[in-house]
């Protein structure tokens, strides 16, 4: 019989502990994620009563509707897909936090449409592998983005995302995690205003602990939680 919700989160939880004991971290020095990308709105719900008040979901239009049907409830939503800019306007008014962040262009268009007086809390996505599947931008582009977006009214810059490549071993991504990590004090040794580089958003169900023993602070887990997508 398979596992419930509860209990996969039970257990990510767990090892997420064990992780965190092995780093040197607090347990809740880490944020997770429930990466929820094609999963019913109803079972969000058991996620959340099973204790989970982040969602991180890929498509502005499925979390639109997953937010409707979940309004009852205060969800913290993350997109942590790609993001096109003729989409920024529906993304800026969905979402708490965008970790997708690569471009200057779509920057400018998520501040402009920004409605409130709360910032949105935005990720660099860094692409550290040669893979042309992935988003984000070249190591060596994240201090320029940066500056950019320091100068965003409605945008606060708080970190760096990546998703190295899939690897049958996951020690076989430390490497990408701890380049991520040191472009984020790259970043914040630069001193520019109103940037926090507190955040590292890296890890997935495959090598999440891995991620946390190398400086993760937020983990998007999917299939962990809600098993595989059909």
């Amino acid at each position: 019989m398979a596992a419930s919700i509860q209990e996969n989160i039970e257990r990510v939880r767990e090892r997420m502990a064990a992780a965190c004991r092995r780093a040197g971290h607090a347990p809740e020095s880490v944020r997770l994620v429930a990466a929820s990308k094609t999963v019913a709105a109803e079972r969000l719900r058991e996620a959340y009563l099973a204790g989970i008040r982040d969602f991180g979901e890929n498509r502005a239009q499925e979390a639109a509707s997953k937010r409707a049907a979940l309004a009852d409830l205060p969800i913290v939503w993350h997109m942590i897909g790609h993001v096109q800019s003729n989409k920024a306007r529906l993304v800026s008014g969905l979402f708490d936090w965008v970790h997708s962040l690569d471009s200057e262009r779509l920057a400018e268009k998520l501040d402009r449409t920004r409605r409130g007086p709360a910032k949105m809390a935005v990720l660099i996505e860094v692409h550290l592998a040669e893979e042309t599947t992935k988003s984000g931008v070249r190591p060596a582009d994240v201090p320029r983005l940066a500056e950019a977006l320091a100068r965003r009214e409605g945008l606060a810059l708080r970190g760096l995302m990546a998703v190295p490549p899939l690897f049958q071993n996951p020690e076989d991504a430390r490497p990408y995690f701890r380049r991520l990590r040191e472009l984020a004090r790259q970043v914040e040794g630069m001193g520019l205003a109103g940037v926090s580089m507190t955040e590292l958003s890296m890890g997935m169900s495959h090598d999440f602990e891995i991620a946390i023993e190398e400086g993760a602070t937020i983990i998007r887990i999917g299939t962990a939680i809600f098993g595989p997508r059909s």
